[in-house]
């Protein structure tokens, strides 16, 4: 006869309880700190860059994937997932940002790196004293990342880079930047990492992206024109950044999936506190029509569905391993999900919801970003089915 035991129930959303204190410590700033200035940097395409330094220097969100050892929060990639849930409900752009931040660059950066590259750089963008980000995209390489012409070349004991990085977000404000580009030539399976900063010979920021949504987070052109590079900067070996590079995107594609998730339950909290609580018609509140009850409840399960799903992946990253299917389907899934979610709240609010005065259609235009970001959704459809062939063969 089986026994009833008194278990706790395992959390796939709060694994542990340093999880779940995180999530909370998170929330509250994010609500109290982050929701009303958000308007303010999307109407101005401005960066709050003060309030960027207090995750660092005040709440102590950076560098959440880097051991304790070596001046990290010492935790996982869920961890990694809840900061960006929650931050995403109030400002997806501001959280776009962080990203840059903290996973192209800072995570990136640890698994990339050796011992005296960690002792200069790493208690920098830890602490928040210099902001990171990273430079793989291209004018004629978006998706075909391997496709890039930038190049390195070799000259004594520095490198020359030239070359062109288009998309860049935290172009115009970080310090330090990772940087990818061919040796010599323009072989696709041959690829090189540095980090460069913003201060050395021949780095230049180009032009600032004017956006659709994604507004509080700047976008630029990075420009290298005979850019010095010192080669104790060479991340790993010569041509050898590959492996490095489709590592860092699993979590980057999870992390802005959890931004989707992020936009996805604001739409659901705005739409239901909406149709339940305030908006009536013909004398019945909003959430009696059956067509209303349809787009809260299919997003609702939607919301729910995607979340499982991006918990589950994240649960299952490992900087020793690949984990391409999952990354690839989590970040499908749930963007597609909260362009959904996002625009059936702009529909359930009517005029409200299409204007300004509710946030919805914010998060509405912050949303078409991250199906874009990472690699296309097409390019997701693209390595999955890559992945279930080499499964099913």
């Amino acid at each position: 006869m089986i026994q009833a035991t008194n278990t706790k129930h395992y959390d796939l959303f709060n694994p542990t309880s340093e999880h779940l204190e995180l999530r909370e410590m998170v929330a509250k700033f994010a609500e109290r700190e982050m929701d009303t200035q958000a308007v303010h940097h999307d109407e101005n395409e401005s960066f709050n860059i003060d309030l960027f330094k207090r995750l660092g220097s005040e709440i102590g969100i950076f560098g959440i994937t880097v051991p304790e050892a070596d001046g990290g929060l010492g935790m996982d990639p869920v961890a990694s997932v809840i900061v960006h849930e929650e931050m995403s409900r109030f400002d997806p752009a501001f959280t776009l940002s962080y990203l840059a931040h903290e996973v192209l660059f800072v995570n990136n950066f640890y698994y990339s790196s050796n011992a005296e590259q960690q002792s200069r750089y790493l208690s920098k963008v830890i602490s928040g004293e210099w902001i990171g980000g990273m430079g793989m995209t291209e004018p004629g390489a978006g998706t075909d990342v391997l496709g890039m012409s930038t190049i390195a070349k070799k000259k004594g004991n520095k490198y020359i880079l030239n070359g062109t990085k288009q998309y860049i977000t935290n172009g115009n404000i970080a310090s330090a930047f990772i940087i990818y580009a061919k040796l010599d030539s323009l072989d696709n399976r041959k690829m090189t990492s540095f980090v460069v900063e913003s201060s050395y010979p021949g780095f230049s920021v180009g032009k600032k992206e004017e956006k659709m949504g994604m507004r509080g987070s700047p976008t630029t052109q990075l420009i290298f024109e005979d850019c010095v590079v010192p080669e104790e900067n060479l991340l790993g070996n010569d041509n050898g950044a590959i492996t490095h590079m489709m590592r860092n995107l699993e979590i980057e594609r999870v992390t802005l999936a959890a931004q989707s998730l992020g936009i996805a339950r604001r739409c659901v909290d705005v739409m239901c506190d909406y149709t339940m609580k305030y908006r009536e018609a013909f004398g019945k509140k909003l959430i009696e029509f059956g067509q209303v009850q349809r787009m809260v409840a299919e997003s609702y399960a939607d919301l729910a569905a995607a979340r499982a799903l991006v918990y589950q992946v994240a649960g299952d990253l490992d900087p020793d391993k690949r984990s391409s299917l999952g990354a690839a389907s989590a970040k499908l899934v749930a963007t597609q999900m909260a362009e959904r979610v996002s625009r059936n709240a702009i529909q359930v609010l009517g005029g409200y919801g299409y204007c300004r005065e509710y946030p919805v259609e914010r998060l509405h235009r912050d949303s078409i970003l991250l199906s874009i970001g990472g690699g296309t959704n097409e390019a997701m459809q693209k390595n999955i089915t890559a992945d279930l062939k080499r499964m099913y063969n």
